[in-house]
């Protein structure tokens, strides 16, 4: 069998930093890769080599072993990841004129953003070109679904249909090697099921001696061994900045299991122990303000809400009330409008002002400032990810302190109390003795968990999480989750939770707000189980 890719006694290198020490790997034809490991492992910067993007590999210097790399794909490699629909996001938002316009800047539509991989140059307020006009034609379009949202801003969409759409452009792309990073992360059922028809699809090519070039190799790259399509037959998997497994799919499946069965033995103590430390830190917490409201206060009041931009309607007259203590799962496909809600209560969407909404018995646009309404949430969502993301480098105890101020940032002075409450919660979350590295620096997972914790650290009587997993390997998506049930059960924090994976839903979750968009009324409310 020909190898496409060829990796023999090489290094990963940054500058003059080695990253991974040893790397030994073959991609043949014939073959499928699941690329794998814990969040920070080397798993994103063995990607991040392949696709020539800040990382490099170099030949080991060892005597007379012989060092090796080539590869079929160099420079034609496109990767789609979480990192990258952030990254198209903050390009956006960069170059939105709303505040030069009577109107707001719908920016870039799907359809302009996929024709410009087929080479069209038509500026986004100039007429169509004949390509963007036939995108609903090509097989890639119908492939990943995006046929109905080709004409929707790209700010607008949903993480969801921001992935769906990424895939369609790197199909288009004529690129050679198409690399999938934790593509079902925020997808929805349907969402999740044109993917694994589209994977199938090209694995069934890429395995085939007939393949015709009309589809990209594809290596899928993966937080965890879950929801992985069955044309997967090899995995190389990283741990530690090093290769720890290479090879076939039954034999990391057993490999896991083995695992599986000995962390089962430590998962009570280990839940046990947490629970505890995290008591601890609560209990000595002085910082926190602690926010008086009376149990019969509601804390979220929708009155006949209704939200839309450019004649598409996202919410259509919502009545929705949270009380103190009530845990409630926000669901419904991508596009729905979960996010959209969400930003209603966190203040993030202006037209909370148009629509009788009242956070903690007080209508908003009545005199209390962003500020009054923030001081009492907590929050992580795809919008603050990326504002993080974009200033850049901030160190993670001062992104765990911006927590207690409600800043994206930190512009004060700390102090010795918030360090020391810093530190505690960055051991708890698993960061103890990295308080100094940089956000920046970071895996989109390890970010993440950073932000979840950056949202806990001030007990808020209200934490609002949407798609809080996303990116997270198995260990720290448990840590997590355990740490979202501690806090749900502690009485002073209610939670509202996006999530499309029922496996993180929480049993305290006794809630359901369920979006139906394009019916009437396109919302249910339910009680779980």
């Amino acid at each position: 069998m020909a190898d496409f890719i060829s990796i023999e006694n090489c290094r990963v290198s940054s500058t003059s930093k080695t990253i991974i020490e040893k790397i030994d790997w073959h991609f043949k034809s014939g073959e499928a890769w699941l690329v794998t490991g814990a969040n920070g492992s080397g798993k994103e910067d063995f990607i991040k080599a392949l696709s020539s993007s800040s990382r490099h590999f170099v030949p080991n210097a060892s005597g007379t072993d012989v060092a090796l790399f080539s590869s079929a794909f160099e420079g034609s490699v496109e990767v789609v990841s979480l990192e990258a629909a952030a990254s198209l996001i903050e390009e956006e938002r960069e170059s939105d004129e709303s505040d030069y316009m009577d109107r707001i800047d719908e920016g870039r539509t799907g359809r302009r953003f996929i024709a410009e991989a087929l080479g069209d140059k038509t500026a986004k307020n100039a007429p169509l070109s004949d390509v963007a006009k036939r995108l609903e034609t090509l097989p890639q379009v119908k492939l990943c679904g995006v046929e109905k949202i080709l004409d929707r801003g790209l700010k607008f969409m949903s993480t969801g249909e921001i992935r769906r759409t990424l895939l369609c452009r790197a199909l288009l792309s004529g690129k050679k090697l198409l690399i999938l990073s934790d593509p079902f992360a925020g997808l929805d059922a349907e969402s999740r099921k044109i993917l694994l028809e589209f994977f199938d699809t090209v694995v069934s090519r890429q395995k085939s001696e007939k393949n015709d070039g009309a589809f990209p190799h594809v290596i899928l790259c993966m937080e965890r061994m879950t929801e992985i399509p069955s044309g997967i037959n090899r995995v190389l998997e990283f741990s530690h900045n090093r290769v720890s497994f290479c090879g076939s799919r039954d034999d990391y499946a057993l490999l896991l299991q083995k695992r599986e069965r000995e962390k089962a033995e430590k998962r009570d103590g280990e839940k046990s122990a947490f629970a505890s430390e995290l008591s601890k830190i609560q209990k000595d917490d002085v910082i926190c303000v602690k926010h008086e409201i009376q149990e019969k206060t509601p804390l979220v009041e929708f009155h006949g809400v209704n939200v839309g931009w450019s004649g598409h309607k996202v919410l259509d007259n919502i009545d929705w009330t949270v009380f103190k203590g009530e845990h409630w799962l926000i669901r419904g496909p991508n596009g729905s409008g979960k996010t959209t809600l969400l930003e209603l209560v966190t203040g993030d969407n202006q037209q909370v002002y148009a629509n009788d909404v009242r956070l903690f018995g007080k209508r908003r646009g009545t005199g209390e400032t962003i500020w009054d309404i923030k001081a009492k949430m907590g929050i992580v969502s795809y919008r603050l990810h990326v504002d993080y993301r974009m200033i850049g480098g901030f160190d993670l105890e001062s992104v765990i302190i911006s927590g207690f101020h409600d800043s994206i940032g930190l512009y004060e002075q700390k102090t010795d109390i918030e360090v020391q409450a810093a530190r505690k919660w960055l051991a708890l979350g698993g960061f103890s003795g990295r308080e100094g590295e940089s956000f920046g620096s970071l895996s989109y997972g390890e970010q993440r968990a950073i932000l979840i914790l950056r949202a806990a650290v001030k007990q808020p009587p209200l934490l609002i999480l949407d798609e809080p997993c996303h990116g997270l390997d198995e260990d720290f998506r448990q840590k997590i989750l355990d740490l979202m049930e501690i806090v749900a059960e502690s009485g002073t924090t209610t939670i509202l939770h996006v999530t499309h994976d029922p496996t993180e839903v929480l049993k305290a979750e006794k809630h359901i707000l369920e979006l139906h968009p394009g019916e009437s009324p396109m919302y249910r409310i339910l009680e779980s189980e």
